[in-house]
C-alpha cells in the first residue's frame, strides 16, 4: 500500500466521514477518494491533494508521508 492509501483512509476515518462525505467537503468525486484508497494508480494532482487535507484537518505532506502520525 502506498502512504496515500493509509493516510487518507486513516485521516477520514478519524473525522468520522465516509467518502461521499469527505468528497462534499472537498470537492473532489467520492470515485476518486474510493480509487486513492484502493490504489487504483490515479496520480492526484496538486489542487485535490490540497482540498483532501484542508477538508481532514492537516497538511497535505501528511497524506504523503509514509508514517503519518496526529
Amino acid at each position: 500500500m502506498t502512504p496515500i492509501e493509509v493516510n487518507l483512509r486513516k485521516f477520514r476515518a478519524r473525522k468520522g466521514l465516509s467518502q461521499a462525505e469527505l468528497g462534499k467537503l472537498a470537492r473532489v468525486r467520492q470515485g476518486t477518494i474510493s480509487d486513492l484508497e484502493n490504489g487504483k494508480g490515479r496520480r492526484i494532482d496538486l489542487d485535490v491533494l490540497e482540498r483532501l487535507a484542508t477538508a481532514l484537518g492537516v497538511k497535505a505532506t501528511m497524506l504523503l508521508q509514509e508514517s503519518a502520525r496526529r
